[in-house]
């Protein structure tokens, strides 16, 4: 048997659909598992023995219709048995219908029940503590009828050598190994994203005065002024204990880093869905346009919070689309003061032995 699954999507999409592959591999333990993703995503792939083959979704198949056909072509060379399209938006559409393959499986959504064999409903609200953006995915293994038991928990494999870098950075760094440490999810894929830096230093200061931990900042070098600004905000006695010039050089060094780690707090993102991945707690702060039923995944209240505006001035909320407050995230951003949920952190921190 052939599978391909697709996910044209960010880190945390990406990662997050890999469940699909890795309950595959149970089922079907002799088949060939294809995964069709953004080449900027692979490095959370990497060591995952559930997945064959990575099949790049490049930026000239974007640009190009004669680029995006030729993958098509592609892909119905490989006569694949089943398709499972996990991203299902229109440069995956014009791929499952070049496939060819015998079985196509996705959302049900209107306009597109055509394309597909099988269309499975695309639920509106979580039936469990797992999110929806994890019982979304699982639902479209629904249609195989699978008599396994099913793993719902995205997983992250870091090498010995990965580890030893992670450990011997922390060493040059000269990292107190007799505290626990924290990375901050300090900064957003973008604005809209990202909790207003004034407000993240307070944040920090929480953290920093219930508890005795080592803190490092999570962001890229061209991020290095938002990340000074939130820095200089924090009072002297949070600074000192923050590691600010120890990240790691790509995106593999990052998760040795995290892996190191004992919990994880700050913007929901990639950053956030990998440390999950390293069964890390975490506390996630929501932008006010993203929907916390969808990334709120395996919240529990102890070892998995988060925080959304909505949850402290529901009447913000009332009668307005995603479209409407992804205009108004910024002035929202706003009112979402960090004393509104010190008491919260001070919880996160206490239920996991900080």
């Amino acid at each position: 048997m052939k599978i391909l699954v697709i996910q044209q999507k960010m880190i945390g999409d990406v990662l997050v659909s890999s469940i699909i592959c890795n309950n595959l591999r149970v089922a079907y333990p002799d088949a060939q598992i294809d995964y069709l993703v953004y080449a900027s995503t692979t490095p959370v792939l990497e060591g995952n023995s559930s997945i064959d083959n990575i099949v790049l979704f490049e930026e000239k198949h974007r640009k190009s219709k004669k680029e995006l056909l030729k993958l098509g072509l592609q892909l119905r060379k490989e006569n694949y048995d089943v398709l499972i399209d996990a991203y299902s938006k229109l440069e995956s559409w014009i791929l499952v219908l070049l496939s060819g393959a015998k079985r196509k499986i996705s959302y049900k959504k209107p306009g597109r029940t055509f394309l597909y064999t099988d269309n499975v409903p695309f639920e509106p609200f979580p039936k469990t503590n797992l999110g929806l953006a994890i019982e979304r995915r699982l639902s479209l293994l629904e249609p195989l009828n699978l008599t396994i038991e099913i793993d719902p928990i995205p997983k992250l494999f870091v090498s010995e050598k990965e580890n030893k870098e992670a450990i011997a950075l922390f060493e040059k760094h000269q990292v107190r190994k007799d505290k626990k440490t924290i990375m901050i999810s300090l900064l957003g894929s973008e604005k809209l994203k990202t909790y207003p830096l004034e407000f993240m230093a307070k944040v920090v200061d929480y953290i920093a005065d219930n508890a005795d931990v080592n803190i490092l900042f999570n962001y890229f070098p061209k991020q290095l002024e938002e990340a000074k600004i939130v820095f200089n905000t924090c009072k002297p006695s949070t600074q000192n204990k923050i590691y600010f010039d120890l990240l790691g050089g790509d995106l593999r060094s990052f998760i040795g880093l995290v892996n190191q780690c004992d919990a994880i707090i700050g913007n929901d993102g990639g950053a956030i869905n990998m440390a999950k991945a390293l069964d890390k707690p975490s506390f996630i702060i929501f932008s006010p346009w993203i929907e916390k039923k969808i990334w709120a995944t395996f919240e529990d209240g102890i070892q998995h919070l988060s925080v959304h505006l909505k949850d402290y001035c529901p009447v913000l909320f009332q009668n307005k689309t995603e479209k409407m407050l992804k205009k108004e995230a910024l002035p929202l951003y706003q009112k979402f003061l960090p004393e509104f949920f010190e008491d919260r952190i001070k919880l996160f921190l206490k239920q996991n032995g900080f």
